[in-house]
């Protein structure tokens, strides 16, 4: 393929805005994806825990089903199937956030399972000698600690969320990927995809220093 953008500096600065106009759409996924499957993640945790069957044997079920599937096989079925199960219209952008949460809560389930099972038991006592409730031994105790540990297995599903943001575009989610591949279609040069590039390193780069920050400010644990 030709290049086309490199060399005139007007056609790059062009490209670049269009990408960058999707920055936000893209942003927009990881954001809401993390705050709401990371919570969901620790409540399937504890589920998966749980002495009782009828409460376990369904989260490991789910958890089984979002692990063993493609993410982008996922969204694909949600964006189809959601519009023939709800009573109301799904919205696209939805859809594919409802996708990105369900699949990546069961990842952080066995990432948090492991860090509240890795606390010794006699953390739980103390805090009952400490006249602690049960929650709030999990929740100033367990939970703090669990957290701080399992910081390096997170941060790489953070990268791995940034880069996976791209699967909107399989179903017309406009973020950077789809904008890359219409330019890419419209000036036969791979130089879009390069740009394309760059930009997740940047959101990259930037995500994994906020993950070292919180590392940072969980390490008195």
């Amino acid at each position: 393929m030709l290049i086309k953008f490199f060399n005139d500096p007007e056609r790059l600065w062009k490209l670049v805005t269009l990408l960058t106009s999707g920055v936000g759409t893209t942003c927009a996924i990881f954001a809401l994806t993390l705050l709401l499957s990371a919570p969901l993640g620790i409540l399937a945790a504890l589920a998966r825990m749980s002495k009782h069957t009828a409460v376990r044997g369904p989260v490991i079920f789910y958890i089984y089903i979002m692990r063993s599937t493609p993410l982008m096989l996922q969204i694909v079925c949600f964006y189809y199937l959601l519009p023939q199960l709800l009573p109301f219209r799904a919205n696209p952008f939805g859809t594919v956030i409802f996708a990105f949460v369900i699949n990546y809560a069961a990842y952080f389930a066995e990432i948090f399972r492991g860090g509240i099972q890795a606390i010794p038991v006699g953390q739980r006592e103390a805090g009952h000698v400490l006249g602690y409730e049960r929650t709030q031994v999990f929740m100033r105790i367990i939970l703090p600690q669990a957290i701080k540990n399992v910081m390096p297995a997170v941060t790489n599903e953070v990268i791995t969320l940034v880069k996976d943001t791209a699967l909107a575009s399989t179903v017309a989610i406009t973020e950077i990927m789809i904008i890359a591949k219409q330019q890419v279609s419209v000036s036969s040069s791979v130089e879009p995809f390069l740009l394309a590039m760059i930009l997740y390193m940047i959101l990259n780069g930037i995500a994994g220093q906020f993950c070292k920050l919180a590392e940072k400010r969980l390490g008195y644990y």
